[in-house]
């Protein structure tokens, strides 16, 4: 199965859809590195506190932008199948947590990364988790 994604992500069917997944996810990426910031830095909340929080923000603007934008073939309309895909992809998302906050707060507790920076890599090493599961299930 990895390999086909792989092999469909470069020239096959879900080629456009991840590239669009990718450009939602780098403008996500960056609202919540933005809203990281303001929770630590300005609000003076504990990363991983803050992380969390602006992690869920981020996922519903995804949910919003990728139902119109990355997935509208397949794209959830009507309010019931609208908030069902909502559920849905927090449900995906939700289990990606644990994976951005344990390589975040590992980057940072042992490996003495400032906390944006591994944020940013905890994001990128979640990210194709979490493309395979919403285009699988939340759009599929």
């Amino acid at each position: 199965m990895i390999r086909s994604v792989l092999r469909d992500l470069a020239s096959g069917p879900i080629a456009v859809q991840m590239r669009r997944f990718l450009v939602v996810g780098a403008l996500t990426a960056g609202l919540q590195l933005a809203l990281l910031w303001l929770f630590v830095d300005v609000a003076g909340l504990n990363y991983i506190i803050g992380a969390t929080i602006a992690i869920e923000i981020t996922i519903i603007c995804s949910y919003v932008l990728n139902n119109a934008w990355t997935f509208r073939a397949s794209q959830n309309t009507g309010v019931s199948e609208y908030f069902a895909g909502l559920l849905k992809t927090n449900l995906v998302r939700g289990t990606a947590i644990p994976i951005q906050l344990g390589v975040l707060a590992a980057l940072v507790e042992w490996g003495g990364v400032m906390y944006l920076i591994a944020n940013v890599i905890a994001i990128v090493v979640s990210g194709l988790y979490r493309f395979v599961l919403d285009s699988q299930w939340t759009w599929g």
